[in-house]
């Protein structure tokens, strides 16, 4: 799990329910939807998805009409993609019609929207890496800029919607490049490369592996999995700069991956890949200091698994973590207001290396973007007990590795 770039995420890409509760510490804080895009051209041929029967409570929610869902792949892989994939799905029952492809996008590994609903915004991660535009409306390709680092696996649009931040894997570093009014990026603005602390256990340097906004919009955290740490910088909302205000630390050998805070902005969520483990946060917004609890379990067991992404149903009751390896869902009960989480169960997910999850803007549909078997399942969400039930058969996607329902 040490070697490091590109090779490295590549490498882990393709390589082959106890209830448990931890609470966050007392504070000890480690210092240091947008408008929906247009529906995809449908003269283009998909495959599809057999209708799974809908449950009552989306049955009484009734959205209306097919909604969009992008995909992300690797364009170099073997057997990947083309470009970011097109496809529609039911907000009812879950299932998806591919409709084509935006080509002209290299390796786009991670995909984000701007809050306007008006721009795609996705990574190339290359070792020569860049971000790029793609205007929703007509699917036009505005152009990409440099993150000034190698293999960006991250990206998000700062609340504002004037910034992008980047995250390079290959070289430890965060990047923050304007948005123009028309969506599209300019220059980069700043450039941060995580130079301390000293690289944990098998690491030989940073790898910087998620850059988001905190709920309160105060701060912008940058998790890193070579250097065991989240940090936290203030960023000049005019210059566009970077101010470091805090760091935390995980476990030695943890390798922190993903970050997803609670609605109530209080508490997080640290999904540690090298250990196999889940931590429970405690977010200052007056600091931006963030405080990691224990380290407890991802219904894994003893083999070997690697955590992807964790994320937190919009009532704040259940989180499901993807269990890489394991190939499996973790499901949580999240208590106390968002400061304890509660192992209830784990679900096969019916793929291969889920290597990322998105919830659709109702909250009753989770994908699950499975990488080695190029498929993305999609799950019912019970929102009474939080129970997952697959959707119908899984749908074919080149090494899908990224799923955003609009």
């Amino acid at each position: 799990m040490g070697s490091g770039g590109l090779s490295r995420r590549r490498f882990v890409g393709t390589m082959a329910g106890s209830a448990v509760g931890v609470t966050v510490p007392a504070a000890t804080a480690c210092d240091d939807a947008p408008a929906p895009a247009d529906p995809a051209d449908t003269a283009t041929s998909g495959t599809t998805t057999p209708e799974a029967r809908p449950s009552a409570q989306t049955e009484s929610r009734k959205p209306s009409g097919p909604h969009p869902l992008y995909l992300g792949t690797y364009t170099s892989a073997e057997g990947g993609g083309t470009g970011i994939g097109l496809a529609t799905y039911d907000p009812v029952t879950g299932r998806v019609t591919g409709t084509g492809t935006i080509t002209g996008v290299a390796d786009p590994s991670y995909l984000a929207l701007h809050p306007d609903g008006r721009t795609l915004y996705a990574v190339n991660e290359r070792d020569d890496g860049a971000v790029t535009a793609v205007r929703v409306a007509d699917r036009k390709v505005l152009g990409s800029r440099g993150t000034g680092g190698a293999a960006p696996c991250h990206l998000s649009v700062h609340p504002s919607g004037r910034w992008l931040l980047s995250a390079n894997y290959g070289t430890g570093s965060v990047a923050v490049h304007p948005i123009a009014a028309s969506g599209a990026l300019g220059e980069r603005t700043d450039l941060v490369t995580h130079s301390g602390p000293a690289p944990g256990p098998g690491q030989e340097g940073p790898h910087a592996h998620q850059f988001v906004t905190s709920p309160d919009g105060g701060h912008v955290l940058a998790v890193d999995l070579g250097t065991d740490t989240v940090y936290t910088y203030r960023l000049d909302q005019k210059a566009g700069t970077l101010t470091e205000v805090a760091r935390a630390q995980t476990e030695p050998g943890a390798g922190p991956r993903h970050l997803t805070f609670h609605p109530g902005g209080r508490y997080a969520y640290l999904a540690n890949e090298v250990d196999n483990t889940v931590a429970v946060c405690a977010y200052d917004a007056g600091t931006g200091r963030l405080t990691i609890g224990e380290e407890q379990s991802t219904g894994t067991g003893a083999g070997t698994s690697y955590p992807a992404q964790i994320v937190v149903t919009k009532n704040g009751r259940y989180a499901y973590l993807a269990n890489r390896g394991h190939n499996s869902l973790a499901r949580y009960a999240v208590e106390a207001d968002g400061a304890r989480l509660r192992l209830l169960d784990t679900v096969p997910v019916s793929g291969d290396f889920p290597r990322q999850l998105a919830l659709s803007p109702e909250g009753t549909l989770l994908f699950a973007a499975n990488q080695r078997s190029s498929t993305v399942s999609v799950f019912q969400v019970d929102e009474d007990n939080g129970e997952l039930r697959l959707a119908g058969e899984p749908f074919a996607s080149p090494v899908a590795v990224c799923a955003l329902p609009l």
